[in-house]
């Protein structure tokens, strides 16, 4: 075969094998980064060839066709296999092809995570095989990260096969090339920055979409919703976002053939620029399904049939006669922007989009439907980047008609590359039970570890048609179940209720003053008075190449422990959140890793790391710890996300280790902070001195507050080793000059 190794920058190397004879121009829908000038070095031994950058060597067997992996002092840190990659032909639909196949050595007890956002409660991906094809709740990339420090990402979309056991990994799918990135960033953030400098950076949400969202299966008709918020904002509950599910549309003689037109049905939705101008003066937002299939008594489908940009198997709804269109074919991108624009976004002014069944569903399956055409070729041989082509063709469209209204997208399938668009991935329609509450945990974790920060769940699970018996809503396991799922929502990038079956608006539960009622309440207010702290933590995932859950291994990699630990993990860079997921619980193991000394959140109590703890976990307590060191500002007591100015902040300073905590403020909802239109306020904490440094206020934005003032509080620590004679607490009037606080 032949082998290219080209250094897209001194960490990242792509290596590209076709077979011999056999050259083939691939064009990715990933990767968007471009190679950038790279100094190397080159070195022949025998049989092998050697290519040095400054972070990585890369060693070839020309013989064989292995490769190896190296850093700069030597240490191996992955074996591309001897004779490990194959080509077999293949005819795909009756185009030439190859059944293609690449095998890695990984070190015995390497743990790897990523490969997608798989149900099965494991987080460690050793020792497992997958079928990897994303549907309704499985949701995969044909990417690894290894605990050494470095991923993989096979660049290919096809229905393909990840599998490891004890004598190899691989990788299998269909295609003209192998096609890979070896990625080192020496650990898993420094992985993650180099995933999405290759793949795109995630852009900034605007900070209304870090508030609650409620929605359910389905608000019928435009009254339904309004009330839905009236009743939030008369109960003084937060809401930022309500959420319009399908058949909003007219129903084509009472039947789903006209599914997906997007437009209103003049009896149920009589004046939709009035419900959203409503919704807007009650100051909250709008996002409105649409889905990828049209069907057959719509003015898109004819459109694409008559243009052939439909891939014609049933989709969703059955009966109906829809179909899903070709995402991959950029023409068609363009058709659906403009079918949506019209009758949507630039008619009633939406503030962003649910879209639903990207994978896209299947019904009424026929192995040959794999054999239908796309754009680019067999749907088998491109399916997996379905949910990427679609986000992208809405989200990119939609800038380029209005970019003062940041993209907001929620989406049922993802790919790597996806975090490029602002889509915020769910893991579908699960169902609401605890064993599946407790799989959200580690699914999720795999999911951001390849680089897409953005993942949520319904809260409490979709289907939820089996607590209908004893009481529905007032049955007391799913009172409970629903509120530890909206505990583990309100740690997640996005707090969403929605579902199916029992309605999931907070009143349905009971009135305020009973347990349910208050304990949601609870969170919801915790979520929004953490929006500075993530806030502040979505510009770190922007900027930083951050990431909002980060699993233990992210932090604590040199603690063994945490290489299987995926039911827990830290919620930005302070937070360790350990979600309570069995029933009548009410103390929760907690490992506190070693290498930090920990705080309890809820009663300041002091631990120290690298042990087990058993917690107390009453229903309206989720286990939280907060590691020494962390500077978390608190924000106000508000009814939506941008209700108080942030001018009378209380700033929690967790001492036993130095610390520091940047704040990021800007005009909430614009891409001028691309322009540099923002400002940061950072926190730095002397432990040894017990001095807090307020540097100068960087940066400025014209609704910016030019003074302020900062309530701190200082937390916990050991009493002998400080003393009785510290301050616990000092308020400061800041005006963005460079302050000191001594303690």
């Amino acid at each position: 075969m032949d082998i290219k190794i080209e250094f897209y920058a001194e960490h990242t190397v792509r290596v590209y094998k076709t077979p011999k004879g056999k050259p083939y121009q691939k064009n990715s829908l990933s990767v968007v980064g471009i190679p950038k000038k790279t100094q190397l070095t080159y070195l022949t031994k025998g049989d092998r060839t050697i290519v040095k950058s400054n972070a990585v060597q890369v060693e070839v067997n020309v013989e064989t066709g292995g490769i190896s992996f190296y850093d700069i002092a030597g240490n191996k840190l992955l074996k591309d296999k001897d004779y490990g990659t194959q080509f077999s032909p293949i005819n795909d639909a009756g185009t030439p092809s190859y059944k293609v196949r690449n095998g890695f050595l990984l070190d015995k007890d390497e743990a790897i995570y990523g490969v997608g956002q798989v149900l099965d409660n494991k987080f460690n991906r050793r020792n497992s095989s997958h079928h990897m094809q994303n549907e309704n709740m499985s949701t995969y990339s044909p990417y690894f990260l290894s605990v050494k420090g470095y991923a993989v990402f096979w660049d290919n979309y096809s229905i393909s096969q990840f599998n490891d056991n004890p004598q190899e990994l691989s990788f299998e799918g269909l295609g003209h090339c192998s096609d890979y990135y070896f990625m080192y960033g020496q650990n898993a953030d420094g992985v993650i920055s180099k995933v999405r400098e290759l793949t795109g950076k995630a852009p900034m949400l605007p900070l209304w979409a870090y508030g609650f969202f409620q929605s359910k299966e389905r608000y019928h008709n435009q009254d339904e919703s309004l009330n839905v918020l009236k009743k939030y904002r008369d109960l003084r509950v937060p809401l930022d976002v309500v959420i319009q599910d399908w058949r909003y549309w007219p129903e084509y003689n009472k039947s789903d053939s006209a599914w997906n037109s997007q437009s209103f049905d003049k009896e149920r939705f009589p004046d939709p620029k009035k419900w959203v101008d409503e919704i807007h003066k009650l100051n909250a937002k709008l996002l409105i399904v649409t889905w990828p299939g049209f069907g057959p008594h719509t003015a898109q489908r004819k459109e694409f049939d008559e243009k052939k940009m439909i891939i014609n198997f049933d989709t969703w709804p059955p009966n109906s006669g829809a179909r899903p269109y070709d995402v991959f074919n950029p023409k068609a991108l363009d058709i659906y922007w403009r079918y949506l624009n019209k009758g949507i976004f630039n008619y009633i002014g939406n503030d962003g989009w649910w879209l639903d069944s990207t994978e896209p569903d299947h019904i009424n399956f026929k192995p040959s439907d794999f054999d239908l055409p796309t754009y680019l070729g067999s749907y088998r041989s491109v399916k997996n980047g379905y949910s990427l082509m679609h986000n992208k063709g809405i989200a990119t469209n939609q800038r380029a008609v209005n970019d003062k209204k940041r993209g907001v997208i929620l989406t049922r399938s993802g790919f790597i590359g996806q975090q490029l668009y602002g889509s915020n991935t769910w893991s579908g329609d699960v169902n609401s039970t605890w064993e599946m509450l407790e799989k959200q945990i580690p699914a999720a974790l795999n999911y951001t570890l390849m680089g897409i920060p953005n993942w949520n769940s319904d809260i409490g699970g979709f289907f939820a048609g089996r607590w209908r018996k004893d009481g529905g809503n007032k049955n007391p396991e799913f009172q409970e179940l629903y509120v530890r799922w909206m505990q583990f929502g309100a740690f997640s990038p996005m707090m969403r209720s929605h579902g199916t079956d029992l309605p999931r608006e907070i009143w349905n539960f009971g009135d305020r003053g009973s347990w349910c009622f208050d304990a949601q309440e609870k969170f919801i207010k915790l979520r929004y008075s953490l929006l500075p702290y993530i806030y502040s933590t979505s510009w770190d995932v922007s900027n930083n190449h951050g990431t909002f859950m980060r699993p233990l291994i992210m932090d604590f990699v040199d603690d063994k422990k945490t290489h299987e630990i995926g039911n827990e993990y830290l919620f930005g860079r302070s937070i360790l959140v350990a979600p309570v997921t069995k029933y009548k619980t009410n103390q929760w193991p907690v490992y506190l890793p070693k290498g930090s000394k920990w705080y309890n959140f809820w009663t300041d109590e002091y631990v120290e790391g690298g042990q087990t703890i058993h917690t107390n976990a009453p229903i309206d307590v989720v286990p939280l710890y907060i590691k020494a060191g962390s500077i978390i500002p608190i924000g106000p007591d508000v009814q939506y996300s941008t209700e108080k100015k942030w001018d009378n902040l209380t700033i929690r300073i967790y001492v036993g280790a130095d610390g520091e905590f940047s704040l990021y403020e800007d005009e909430n909802d614009n891409y001028n902070y691309e322009k540099g239109i923002y400002s940061i306020i950072k926190f730095k904490w002397d432990d040894t001195k017990k001095i807090l440094t307020i540097e100068d206020r960087e940066g400025s934005f014209p609704t910016m507050l030019k003074s302020r003032k900062f309530n701190f509080t200082l937390i916990g620590g050991n009493k002998s080793a400080m003393g009785n004679k510290l301050k616990k607490s000092a308020t400061l009037l800041y005006t963005g000059k460079n302050t000191k606080l001594k303690f």
